[in-house]
């Protein structure tokens, strides 16, 4: 799978420092590998606060979720190239 067949989902809310650093990583890994990524704010669903609240920012790779707190730039390479 090239890496622009992937899709990157990032679940946080608004003030969150760790959000912050999290899309600045996935904006620029998926800025250089072309592939496309939305951000999903927890706190306009009900089930996605019960779901995430504990473990945000968190990524989701093809809707698998990823990492949690903290983005790995290395480890999104990696998952992003298979």
């Amino acid at each position: 799978m090239a890496p622009q067949d992937h899709r990157i989902t990032l679940y946080g809310k608004p003030g969150c420092h760790l959000c912050d650093d999290a899309r600045a990583v996935i904006g620029r890994v998926a800025a250089e590998l072309g592939v496309p990524w939305e951000e999903r704010d927890i706190t306009l669903s009900e089930e996605d606060q019960a779901k995430y609240w504990e473990m945000i920012p968190v990524t989701l790779v093809d809707g698998v979720q990823h990492d949690f707190w903290r983005v790995d730039e290395g480890r999104l390479r990696a998952a992003l190239a298979r």
